[in-house]
């Protein structure tokens, strides 16, 4: 772990076990309380100090540009960690592991030098005077970062806050903490101080919800599913912590009847098939015109069969394992419980058989169709690579279904009529909609779900807001006691 700059061991080991091969490729210190108790007091030192808050914004910028150019120069390395660690295959690795944290680390950067830290007020009121708002950081804000993409989720945690001055301590997943250890040097080394950033491991049962417990912190950034999120809104307002909250998904892909149908299939598929599925705002829903269901079906299991599922080494691999042994049991109970229910499978249904699937956990891409929304596979987060088809004859009964779910983080719309689609998507409630696209997830747009998708927004012009304090500071200019409003409480001077 990393706490208060230094490197700090623990008994307690983690075995990091590929999923691809089940081999241990590394080990990790297993934390406990006590190490985050010390990363919270190193990190809170650190913001006292005031060393990184008083630094000013351009020279916080300049330190996490050095963070942006020591990541370009080792983009091989955390190519390989991510491959190792979370099984993607290298090219998705490439590009979710190294290419969409350097864009976002660089628009957070960015924001560092343009965000409005103070801005001046009107002059008003009857009694004369003057504003100004300053931003200013929290204090120790807390990230706590799933497995699933581990570095990219640390940068949204870390340099936002970074950037506003707040200190932060990252807890992340035991199944994949090495990314973020090695940024934890990285950022060391560009010139952040010591305890403005540390890094511990342990379980989120007790590592994690302690931390969002002490006392000591004052803002939370959790990304996870939605039963985990509800516990740490509760833990958190015993202290009433500001919290955003990125929570699970179970979007909603509707294909309208004039859709372009090799990108509509292609692009469908994208949708639930990156990172064997292990994505919170997939689009696990597939909703199509009666019209139009049969032939698409088959388009998309047609295209289906011609992808390669394999060892994420290999450059012709599209899809890799799931996490874990765990994982693939929870995605394949999911799949037998869709066939109990009458729904029918389309395509895949259980694990990758022959040469190569000997070790690892494998799921095959499975789609069903005959899907009622009311069913479990239909309502349920399942997080792996498993397709929902749900028929539907009006774009009205579209939109109905698309809506009926507990979630609200990502939708779709395939049309070649844009300001249909248009109309569509503002009837979605859905915090991310995409157009004839999918996993669009551009630094300039804000990120974040509808109803128990979450609360608050992260990436966009304003990502630094939830990072910050307002302050309202108020300054009189009449320059005499008998023009302010003293008057309303105390009475004329005897000696006036």
């Amino acid at each position: 772990m990393h706490i208060g700059g230094e490197w700090v061991d623990s008994d307690d080991r983690y075995e990091l076990i590929s999923p691809a091969t089940e081999e241990v490729f590394a080990t990790a210190a297993k934390g406990g309380t006590g190490h985050a108790d010390a990363a919270v007091a190193a990190a809170s030192r650190a913001f006292e100090e005031g060393t990184w808050r008083n630094t000013p914004p351009l020279e916080r910028a300049a330190v996490l540009d050095r963070v942006i150019a020591a990541v370009t120069a080792r983009m091989d390395e955390f190519t390989e960690i991510g491959v190792r660690e979370c099984g993607f295959p290298q090219r998705l690795s490439q590009a979710i592991c190294v290419g969409f944290p350097l864009a976002h680390m660089q628009h957070y950067a960015d924001l560092t030098r343009t965000y409005a830290w103070e801005r001046p007020g009107p002059v008003t009121g009857m009694v004369l005077s003057t504003q100004l708002v300053r931003r200013e950081p929290i204090g120790v804000c807390v990230g706590i970062v799933p497995w699933n993409f581990p570095l990219i989720i640390a940068v949204w945690k870390t340099f936002p806050a970074l950037a506003a001055g707040n200190s932060v301590v990252l807890k992340v997943d035991e199944k994949t903490p090495v990314a973020a250890l090695e940024m934890a040097a990285i950022l060391r080394d560009a010139g952040l101080p010591a305890g403005a950033f540390n890094v511990v491991t342990g379980d989120g049962e007790t590592v994690g919800a302690h931390l969002v417990r002490h006392p000591d912190v004052r803002k939370v950034s959790f990304t996870g599913s939605t039963a985990v999120g509800r516990q740490v809104m509760r833990d958190a307002s015993d202290t009433i912590k500001k919290v955003t909250l990125e929570l699970g998904g179970k979007g909603p892909n509707i294909v309208l009847d004039d859709a372009d149908l090799d990108a509509a299939v292609d692009g469908s598929i994208y949708a639930f098939l990156l990172h064997a599925g292990q994505a919170c705002e997939s689009g696990t829903r597939l909703l199509l015109p009666s019209s139009l269901h049969d032939e698409f079906v088959e388009r998309l299991t047609a295209r289906l069969k011609t992808l390669k599922v394999g060892d994420p080494f290999d450059p012709a691999t599209d899809i890799g394992p799931v996490m874990s042994a765990v994982q693939r049991d929870r995605i394949l109970g999911y799949i037998e419980s869709g066939k109990q229910e009458g729904a029918t499978v389309a395509h895949g249904g259980g694990t990758p058989q022959g040469p190569g699937y000997e070790k690892g956990f494998w799921v095959e891409p499975t789609v069903f169709t005959g899907v009622r929304n009311d069913m479990c596979i239909a309502r349920e987060e399942i997080f792996g690579p498993v397709l929902s088809v749900i028929s539907y004859d009006s774009v009205d009964e579209a939109v109905k279904i698309a809506n009926d779910t507990e979630y609200g983080l990502s939708a779709g719309v395939w049309s070649q009529d844009v300001p249909r689609a248009l109309e569509v998507a503002g009837r979605l409630q859905a915090g991310s909609v995409w157009i004839n696209d999918w996993h669009n997830i551009s630094q300039h747009m804000p990120f974040g779900g509808f109803k128990q998708s979450g609360v608050g927004r992260e990436l966009g012009a304003d990502a630094l807001d939830d990072f910050t304090e307002q302050k309202a500071i108020t300054i009189d200019l009449t320059g005499r006691v008998d023009r302010r409003a003293y008057g309303l409480v105390l009475g004329t001077p005897p000696n006036a």
